[in-house]
């Protein structure tokens, strides 16, 4: 280090590796080392190494150890713009080396510059983003990160694939998922919200059934018994009733269709009857569900089973 104080040009020369004495310390993870090397001369931070490889790019190699990466970029935030002889910057080596951490400081550090979008969206050599990559290992997460600090999800590569298409191609699921759900606006924040109001008037319904006196909860399971049987007999005998024989004729090529059991009622007619009944069927069937809750476990199995068997016989009605 002395030697470095009294001539800093040595710090920037190359090694038979092709490495600089601050890519070295980079490499064994001395931190102190690093740091101290920047006081000297923060310009070390940008020297390209073998294949244009800069201490910047051997970090998020090897990992951030003891904070190194946060400070490294405080000192030297510039240097998340240089690219190898690959074209491939900071960003691109985080996610081939599945450095989630270490992206999301990257990210951080870029969102205070003006060079953001550039950055985010630089193509290597094949014409891949950090977002193609990360789409082509699998990894959601990063592809989260990325997407939020405005990366371009219709970005092609050289092949003419964008992000999707690579994790279509290599049925990367988890991939496919996060990368559909950004090309429809606000698909994921409205399941969240409906998961959520669904969520939340679950548990108010059933706080509610759980506070009910059993005087109040039978007197319910009476009128729900009631509407179940009144259901389900509409169903049966639809207004005007159902042909009570085979009278099919045949008229000029067509049917007059009088078949037994068939209603009387035209289709419209009976669809406008028929799909409110069924819907107050199906309310009525999981209320009397959820009231039997404080029944004997074995009773109340033994009535839901029944309830069942009865509500596919009204579908099949």
């Amino acid at each position: 280090m002395e030697m470095m104080s009294l001539k800093p040009s040595f710090a920037s020369k190359l090694n038979k590796q092709g490495l600089t004495p601050l890519h070295l310390a980079v490499t064994k993870g001395h931190t102190s080392m690093v740091l101290r090397f920047l006081e000297i001369n923060k310009d070390l931070a940008r020297v390209k190494g073998k294949n244009g490889r800069t201490p910047l790019h051997i970090i998020t190699e090897v990992g951030n150890h003891n904070g190194l990466l946060e400070r490294f970029l405080e000192i030297c935030p510039q240097s998340i713009r240089d690219v190898t002889i690959e074209n491939r910057n900071a960003l691109h080596t985080a996610v081939e080396n599945d450095g989630l951490d270490v992206l999301r400081v990257l990210l951080q550090t870029l969102r205070k510059t003006d060079c953001y979008r550039e950055v985010v969206n630089q193509k290597d050599e094949d014409g891949n983003t950090a977002l193609h990559l990360a789409a082509f290992h699998n990894q959601p997460e990063m592809l989260k990160l990325l997407l939020n600090c405005n990366a371009d999800k219709h970005a092609t590569n050289q092949a003419g694939l964008m992000a999707l298409d690579i994790a279509d191609q290599n049925h990367n699921e988890d991939s496919i998922t996060v990368l559909r759900s950004c090309f429809i606006p606000g698909v994921s924040k409205f399941k969240h919200k409906l998961e959520k109001q669904v969520t939340k008037a679950s548990s108010l319904i059933s706080h509610e059934i759980d506070n009910i006196s059993g005087e109040d909860r039978n007197a319910l399971l009476v009128i729900l018994g009631l509407l179940l049987t009144a259901t389900f007999q509409a169903s049966l005998s639809p207004p005007g009733g159902v042909w009570q024989g085979d009278s099919t004729s045949k008229s000029e090529g067509s049917y007059d269709e009088m078949a037994l059991g068939r209603s009387i009622l035209d289709e419209f007619s009976f669809l406008f009857f028929y799909i409110p009944t069924y819907l107050v069927f199906i309310v009525t069937f999981f209320l009397t569900l959820a009231l039997l809750k404080p029944y004997p476990h074995c009773f109340r199995t033994a009535l839901q089973v029944l309830l069942a068997f009865f509500a596919i016989c009204f579908d099949l009605s």
